[in-house]
């Protein structure tokens, strides 16, 4: 029975899970960075990357969409950590359309795929050589909810009422 009972958590849990593709998920041999690549593009062309970070633009193209993520240090699973610093930027190169509303500036991403040169560009007025990776496999993590915080208001015996909105329709009466 006890058996019977963890197989089925097991199950059930196991598929609330996301499932992140393996080449995401997956530490590749050769780590390099954003920084190295903008140094020597020549040398990198066809190297193997999985980079991430956040969403900066998205552009649709012809036949290509390229994002422009702010690369992040990723976690072992491959999330990018927000609160490191970023060693450049890069541009995710996609086959075909993505939505820029599911894809959207804010947004974490991770992909992997080989080098395929550098392109310049503009950040703001400033020109830059942003490495272009050719995506073969890509994650865009789930937004994480924002925590709703109640402001309570304080009760007549001078201390925090915890529940301040069944008390508003009532006031207190004075006897």
């Amino acid at each position: 029975m006890n058996r019977a009972c963890s197989v089925m958590l097991i199950m059930i849990f196991s598929g609330c899970a996301t499932q992140v593709p393996a080449p995401i998920s997956k530490i590749p041999a050769y780590d390099y960075t954003v920084a190295e690549v903008r140094a020597e593009p020549e040398r990198f062309l066809g190297s193997m990357v999985r980079w991430g970070g956040v969403i900066s633009r998205v552009e649709n193209k012809a036949s290509r969409t390229w994002i422009e993520v702010v690369s992040r240090e990723l976690r072992k699973n491959g999330q990018p950590l927000t609160d490191s610093r970023s060693s450049g930027r890069f541009i995710a190169s996609f086959p075909g359309f993505m939505d820029p509303i599911v894809y959207k500036p804010g947004a974490l991403l991770t992909v992997a795929g080989g080098i395929e040169g550098e392109t310049v560009g503009l950040i703001g007025e400033y020109v830059y050589a942003f490495p272009v990776v050719t995506v073969s496999a890509a994650y865009l993590w789930p937004e994480k909810d924002q925590a709703v915080y109640h402001e309570y208001s304080p009760s007549p015996w001078g201390h925090y009422d915890p529940w301040p909105y069944h008390r508003r329709s009532y006031p207190p009466y004075r006897w």
